[in-house]
């Protein structure tokens, strides 16, 4: 799959690909920077911002389009809402305390460690799940692209250097 995405990115400029390459929920931050930098040879600020965009952008269309999308195939199956629900409810009880106690820092630091499975798009998910405004979630979780990017961007830059 990694050679389907990477052979669709390189048909386009450098920073549109690292655009592109952050927006998807596989590839992310941790993808798009390290990829930036070392193939496309893009300055680490050029790649971070990018990626950023990208990222930021993926982030924004799961809290609006996505959210609206999935409310509307739930209103519309009873089948889908039950197994919706089931899923929802083993999320929350499953992560409830967290972020009862943690609060706006749990989706920030989920989004900023990078990690598959922690990024921007299971953030975004995560914050309609609990019910977080969506102008609220989009800073926080930009907040946590961009601890994640520029810890991506650093690991890259010197394991780059140590090479």
């Amino acid at each position: 799959m990694k050679e389907h995405i990477f052979e669709f990115v390189s048909q386009f400029p450098d920073t549109w690909a690292t655009f592109l390459l952050a927006m998807i929920p596989v590839t992310e931050l941790r993808a798009s920077i390290p990829v930036a930098i070392t193939i496309f040879e893009l300055p680490p600020l050029t790649a971070l911002l990018y990626s950023l965009a990208g990222n930021i952008a993926m982030g924004l269309i799961v809290l609006v389009v996505a959210n609206h999308f999935i409310y509307y195939l739930l209103r519309h199956s009873t089948f889908l809402e039950k197994i919706w629900n089931r899923y929802i409810k083993r999320i929350e009880e499953k992560h409830a305390e967290k972020f009862e106690r943690w609060g706006s820092m749990a989706l920030i630091l989920f989004v900023a460690i990078p990690l598959p499975m922690t990024g921007i798009v299971t953030g975004a998910i995560a914050a309609s799940i609990f019910q977080v405004p969506i102008k609220n979630a989009l800073i926080l979780l930009s907040i946590g692209a961009l601890i994640s990017g520029v810890i991506v961007t650093l690991l890259t830059v010197s394991v780059g250097a140590a090479f």
